[in-house]
């Protein structure tokens, strides 16, 4: 980056943290409290939780993971982005009600108050073990190696620029949490709009360099038209089943995005196992007014129709300049950055702005949602039940600087391999591996009053077993093709020189979740028929204003209008 670049970047972190610091100083009168700190005690307008939900949402992974996707296999990997639209209508209209009538803050207290300590525990454990050990390190880790191209190679102090990276985003994450989710949820206001601005400056420099890799001249709209026309292979949402004599990377497309049947499985439990069932989500909403919390999801939802624009198609791009020699990509992970680096002075710093903006404001609301995991259903209820607030929220605040140190050390090397599985498949499978089971304790602890505790313990361990023995297991002890799944090769081979064989693992987990789900039905009917911890549902909860069904119906309307132009 040149000088231009710099003083643009630190245009953009002095902007936020001048605000953050604003924010912070208006509600420092009051006392402090938890449901100030960790749920912004009901002071979230919807836009402000339709911003920060995406903003969290949003970070290295979908720019680095998801281009790298996007390179790879093309548009069919926006259907992350795109179902999560429609998994964001069903969690407004359906899950919300549930979580405000019941004044659930964290999700393993919804799992207390609907089964039992036991489950909650579980849960808590294992919630605290995935945000640190899953999702901070993969995004530091992915941020890192987006950034440190553009800054460039080199050592100051004995520590290379990967390394510099880490510390300077995590310090200016844990800067941000430590003011409290009001904080976080006003802030990412301005890091979505950074995000966007510098998303969008992006995609277009880089459809105009494939408009002019093809003689088009600086002509974004060519270089879209230069995209379908040369690389439709690239344009298509479903890919069919392989069959006898299909290529090694038709297979390897197939089991990342195994065509229909991921429609009718995988794709709809980690969406709103994600979405709907995920303390980090749903945070932002949870301290709401209903109608406030339904309009700002909704609007989190629309915006994630456009997403793709912005974490996807660079990607696509990189693999025509790549295909015309323009550029050299060595991995799929890099093509986000090799993007970059072609931008001019300017863009380079709204870029690199834009990338901070999404990766610091997701280590935040991971940041916050570790924390009030903790600090509320851990060490309220098992170390010091009657600690004042001040002190809660001052523990709180300690374990964010705990997390992040702990995520910081296991990215410095890479210890936890995220480079070598691929950053948005690193993430997507090992949460998959809990998601079927998470899924059906929460969605029958929700809708089916029989649902019992016993059930739901059984549900998550199995749940989990299950996706070890699916992914790793099944295909030697059943074989490669049973009624239940179909397994493909990796195109490797194990010690005694075997082909590998795979199930897609947005199928297996579909299979999961029906499997646990049915023995979680068996359990419950040996119970009474209504658990007396059973939620109080009836239909006013569910019922919508006007302005709510108009913006349900436009994102349908785009959706299908987006499905069959790229079926």
């Amino acid at each position: 980056m040149q000088t231009i670049d710099y003083i643009v970047f630190f245009t953009y972190f002095i902007l936020v943290s001048a605000y953050g610091i604003w924010i912070y100083k208006r509600k420092q009168r009051q006392e402090a409290s938890t449901t100030d700190f960790f749920l912004a005690e009901g002071s979230l307008t919807w836009w402000a939780i339709g911003a920060s939900l995406i903003a969290s949402n949003i970070s290295a992974e979908q720019f680095v993971g998801m281009s790298g996707e996007g390179f790879n296999v093309g548009i069919a990997i926006a259907c992350y982005e795109w179902i999560a639209a429609i998994a964001l209508i069903i969690v407004a209209v359906f899950f919300m009600p549930v979580y405000l009538k019941n004044h659930i803050f964290t999700m393993p207290q919804f799992l207390k108050t609907r089964y039992n300590e036991t489950t909650a525990t579980i849960m808590t454990i294992f919630w605290l073990f995935l945000y640190i050990f899953v999702n901070l390190t993969s995004i530091l880790y992915l941020g890192a190696m987006a950034i440190v191209p553009l800054v460039g190679a080199g050592s100051f102090a004995g520590l290379d620029s990967f390394q510099w990276t880490i510390i300077l985003m995590s310090l200016f994450a844990v800067f941000i949490t430590i003011g409290g989710m009001k904080v976080i949820g006003y802030t990412d206001v301005i890091q979505v709009l950074v995000l966007i601005i510098g998303g969008l400056a992006t995609t277009y420099l880089a459809l105009t360099l494939v408009s002019q890799a093809y003689g088009g001249g600086l002509d974004a709209w060519n270089g879209w038209k230069q995209l379908l026309a040369n690389h439709d292979d690239h344009f298509h949402m479903i890919f069919p089943k392989p069959g006898e004599g299909a290529s090694q990377r038709d297979i390897d497309r197939y089991l990342l995005l195994p065509g229909i049947a991921m429609y009718f499985a995988g794709q709809w439990i980690v969406n709103l196992n994600y979405w709907g069932c995920n303390q980090y989500i749903t945070q932002r909403a949870l301290g709401a007014d209903l109608q406030t919390a339904r309009t700002g999801i909704l609007f989190a939802g629309f915006l994630k129709l456009m997403m793709p624009i912005i974490v996807m198609l660079p990607g696509i791009c990189a693999y025509a300049l790549n295909a015309k020699g323009v550029l050299t990509v060595e991995s799929k992970d890099s093509a986000y950055a090799n993007i970059l680096l072609q931008l001019q002075p300017g863009l380079k710093g709204l870029a690199a702005a834009a990338l901070t903006a999404a990766i610091v404001a997701s280590l935040a609301g991971k940041l916050n949602s570790i924390s009030t995991i903790f600090t509320l259903d851990v060490y309220k209820k098992f170390v010091s039940p009657n600690a004042t607030e001040a002190s809660l929220v001052w523990i709180g605040r300690l374990f964010i600087w705990l997390s992040m140190a702990l995520a910081i050390a296991l990215t410095w090397k890479d210890t936890l391999g995220i480079g070598g599985e691929g950053g948005f498949t690193y993430i997507q499978k090992y949460t998959g591996y809990v998601s079927p089971g998470v899924f059906a304790m929460f969605i029958m602890g929700m809708f089916w009053k029989r649902t019992s505790g016993a059930a739901a313990i059984v549900g998550v361990v199995l749940g989990f077993f299950l996706s070890v023995f699916f992914d790793n297991f099944a295909t030697t002890v059943w074989g490669p093709k049973t009624f239940l799944y179909d397994a493909f090769p990796t195109g490797k081979v194990d010690a005694a020189g075997k082909a590998i064989y795979e199930i897609p693992f947005l199928v297996w987990m579909g299979i999961n979740f029906v499997i646990t789900a049915l023995v979680m039905i068996g359990i419950s009917l040996l119970g009474p028929k209504v658990n007396p911890k059973a939620f109080e549902i009836d239909a006013s909860m569910f019922k919508l204003k006007p302005i709510t069904v108009v913006q349900i119906a436009a994102t349908f309307m785009i959706l299908s209008a987006l499905y069959v132009k790229f079926w």
